[in-house]
C-alpha cells in the first residue's frame, strides 16, 4: 500500500523532531549542527529545510510539541478530579509526571527561554500548561469569591513555581515535599 504525499511528509517531519530532540538533549541547542540532524533523522539537509526554515524551528516546534504533551498529562490527570481544588492539585501532579519524561525540563526550563527568548516561550506556555492552571484557578477564585483582577498574577506565580519544582526534583529534590508545597500555595488561595 502506498502512502500519499501527506503521509510521508508527515512521517519526516516527525522523523526530523524525533532525531533533533535526542541530539538537543544530548548534546544541547548550541552544540548540535544541522548536519547531525539530517543524519540521525536518515533525510537531505533539503528536507530540513523544507519542514523548517532553520534550527531554531525546528527547535521551536519540538518545545511546542513538549509544552503541549505536558498540557494533556495535565488535562487527562486533573479530569476526574470532583472539585477545583483537587483538580489543580492533581493537575500538578500530572505536570510533575509530564516533566520527568528524561530531557523534558532541559528543553522547556533551560533551552527554551535561552533559544527561543522569554516572551516567544511565555506564548507556548500560556496556550499549554500555564492556560491550564490559569482555567482551574479562575475557577477556584469563583467559587471562593476571589476577585479576578489578580488571576493573571497569580497564575504566572503558581506557573513559575511548578517550574522551579520540577528542576529541584530533577535535581533530586524530594517531589512530595514540592507537592506539599504546591498544595498549601493552592490553600491560601482558597481561603477567603
Amino acid at each position: 500500500m502506498r502512502r500519499s504525499n501527506q503521509e510521508r511528509s508527515g512521517s519526516m517531519r516527525l522523523a526530523l523532531m524525533a532525531a533533533a530532540r535526542g541530539l538537543f538533549v544530548e548534546k544541547g541547542y548550541a552544540d548540535t549542527a544541522t548536519p547531525d540532524i539530517v543524519s540521525a533523522a536518515g533525510v537531505t539537509r533539503g528536507a530540513l529545510y523544507h519542514h523548517f526554515e532553520d534550527k531554531k524551528a525546528l527547535f521551536s516546534a519540538i518545545v511546542a510539541e513538549e509544552a503541549r504533551q505536558v498540557s494533556a498529562e495535565i488535562e487527562a490527570r486533573s479530569a476526574p478530579s470532583t472539585n477545583e481544588r483537587d483538580a489543580i492539585l492533581d493537575g500538578a501532579r500530572g505536570y510533575f509526571d509530564a516533566m520527568a519524561v528524561p530531557g523534558r525540563t532541559r528543553l522547556l526550563l533551560l533551552e527554551g527561554p535561552a533559544i527561543l527568548g522569554l516572551h516567544s516561550l511565555q506564548d507556548i506556555d500560556a496556550e499549554n500548561a500555564e492556560g491550564s492552571l490559569k482555567a482551574g484557578l479562575a475557577v477556584l477564585f469563583a467559587a471562593n469569591g476571589k476577585d479576578a483582577i489578580l488571576l493573571d498574577a497569580y497564575a504566572q506565580l503558581l506557573s513559575a513555581a511548578f517550574d522551579r519544582a520540577a528542576l529541584a526534583i530533577e535535581a533530586g529534590g524530594r517531589r512530595d515535599d514540592y507537592e506539599t508545597a504546591i498544595a498549601a500555595l493552592i490553600d491560601g488561595i482558597s481561603v477567603k
